[in-house]
C-alpha cells in the first residue's frame, strides 16, 4: 500500500462515533461492507467461525477481552489483536458497588416484594411495614472486601470500597509495577486465593479467563469461604464452577452470586442476581474504548507502534527516520541478525532498530536512512519464521 491509499477498516459492531472519528476522513476508508480491509474494529462480534481476509494487518477489540477473537490464529499470521484495557474500568467499578449494595441491603427481593403490592389495598401501608422486616440487611462500611485481580477495574474497585468504609485485602500474583502504584496503600496484600475466601465478607473477581483461571473458584476452593460471604463475578463466567457456586449458595455457605452471567443454571436461584452483560454497558464505557482501540489501530497500521495488544509485546519508537519496516516472527534464534543482513546486503543503513518478543511472537522496528527496495522486503519476508513484513515509509 503506498502512503496515498486509503486504509480499509471493516467494523463488525456498532462502534461509538467519536472513536470512529479518531480515524480521519483522507486518511481511513471505514464501514460494515468494506472489502479487502487492513483492519477489523469489533465489540461483542464472535469472529471464532468468521473467514477473516488475508488483507487483514490488525484486529481492534473495543472492550477488553478478546474471547470472541480467533488469537492464535491471528498470531501464526503475523496479526496483532488490540484490546482496551481499563477503559471500561469506571463502568464495571460502579457495577461492582451497585452488586455489593443490592446484596447487602436484599434490594431485589425487596423490589419484587414491592411488585406484589396492590396500590388499591387499603392495607398496604401495613403490609409494607409487616414484609419490610423480612428484606433487613447491613452496612457495607466495616466490612471486608476481597479482590481478586488488581489490575485497572481491581485497584479502582479497591479504592472505592476504602472509601465507603470497607477493609481491603487483594490478591495478584502477577501484579504489574503500574496497578501496584495505583493500589490504595490500605490494602492488605494476601498471598492467595484461599487468604482472601478465609477473610472476607464480600469476594469481587477481577481476572482475565486464561487454562490457570478457569474455574479458579470451584469446589475446593468455597469450603474456605467466611459463612454467607457474597461472591461477586464482573470478570468472566469461566472463573467460576458455577455448579459449585450453586452448591455453596443451598447450603448456605456462600449467602449470594452476583454476576454478569446470565445462565440457565443460576438465573432462577434465590441467591443468585445476575445482570445482562451490563459491565461495560454505558455510554462513556463505549466511547473510552472506541476510542483507545481506535488510536491503537492507526498507530500501528501508519507507524508500526504496539500498544496493549493481547499477542504482541508492547512497543513504541519514536520516528527518528522516513523509512520504517515492521516485521513479526516466531520467536527463535538469530531472526534479528538475519532481518539486519538482508538490508546489509542491500547498503541500507540502519538508523534505529528496536525488537521484543511476548510468548511465541517476536516484533521488529527498524527505521533505515534511505529508501527500501521492494526486493528486500521480499528478502526478508523469504527468511523462516517470518510471519509478516511490512513496509512504512513516510512520504513527501
Amino acid at each position: 500500500m503506498s502512503m496515498a491509499d486509503p486504509f480499509k477498516i471493516l467494523v463488525l459492531n456498532q462502534i461509538s462515533p467519536n472513536g470512529l472519528k479518531r480515524l480521519p476522513a483522507e486518511r481511513y476508508q471505514v464501514g460494515k461492507d468494506v472489502a479487502q480491509p487492513d483492519a477489523i474494529m469489533v465489540r461483542s462480534a464472535d469472529m471464532h467461525s468468521m473467514e477473516i481476509p488475508q488483507s487483514v494487518l490488525a484486529i481492534g477489540r473495543a472492550g477488553a477481552g478478546t474471547n470472541n477473537i480467533p488469537v492464535p490464529a491471528m498470531s501464526a499470521r503475523g496479526v496483532p489483536v488490540f484490546s482496551a484495557p481499563g477503559a471500561n474500568a469506571n463502568a464495571v467499578k460502579e457495577l461492582v458497588v451497585a452488586g455489593m449494595l443490592l446484596s447487602a441491603r436484599n434490594i431485589g427481593g425487596a423490589m419484587k416484594f414491592v411488585a406484589t403490592l396492590d396500590p388499591a389495598d387499603p392495607a398496604m401501608e401495613k403490609k409494607v411495614e409487616d414484609g419490610k422486616k423480612t428484606f433487613a440487611g447491613f452496612e457495607l462500611a466495616g466490612h471486608t472486601l476481597g479482590v481478586i485481580g488488581l489490575g485497572k477495574i481491581g485497584c479502582l474497585v479497591a479504592d472505592v470500597a476504602i472509601k465507603l468504609g470497607m477493609n481491603v485485602l487483594g490478591y495478584d500474583p502477577e501484579i504489574t509495577v503500574d496497578a501496584a502504584w495505583s493500589l490504595p496503600s490500605q490494602v492488605k496484600k494476601a498471598n492467595s486465593v484461599s487468604e482472601v475466601l478465609k477473610n472476607a465478607n464480600f469476594i469481587s473477581l477481577h481476572v482475565p479467563l486464561v487454562n490457570a483461571t478457569r474455574k479458579m473458584i470451584n469446589a475446593e476452593m468455597l469450603t474456605h469461604t467466611k459463612h454467607n460471604a457474597v461472591l461477586l463475578n464482573f470478570s468472566r463466567d469461566g472463573v467460576v464452577d458455577e455448579a459449585a457456586v450453586l452448591a455453596a449458595l443451598d447450603a448456605r455457605k456462600l449467602g449470594a452470586y452476583v454476576c454478569d452471567f446470565p445462565s440457565p443454571h443460576v438465573n432462577t436461584h434465590p441467591h443468585v442476581i445476575a445482570l445482562p452483560h451490563l459491565g461495560a454497558s454505558t455510554g462513556e464505557a463505549e466511547e473510552n474504548c472506541a476510542i483507545m482501540v481506535a488510536d491503537q489501530l492507526r498507530d500501528y497500521l501508519e507507524d508500526g507502534n504496539v500498544q496493549n495488544a493481547v499477542n504482541f509485546p508492547n512497543m513504541v519508537m519514536p520516528r527518528e527516520s522516513k523509512y520504517r519496516v515492521a516485521v513479526a516472527n516466531s520467536n527463535v534464534p538469530n531472526m534479528l541478525g538475519q532481518i539486519s543482513t538482508a538490508m546489509a546486503k542491500a547498503g541500507l543503513n540502519i538508523h534505529n532498530m528496536m525488537n521484543k518478543s511476548k510468548g511465541e511472537v517476536a516484533y521488529t522496528l527498524v527505521d533505515v536512512e534511505s529508501k527500501v527496495p521492494k526486493e528486500v522486503i521480499d528478502s526478508i519476508a523469504g527468511i523462516e519464521g517470518v510471519l509478516a513484513v511490512r513496509y512504512l515509509p513516510h512520504e513527501g
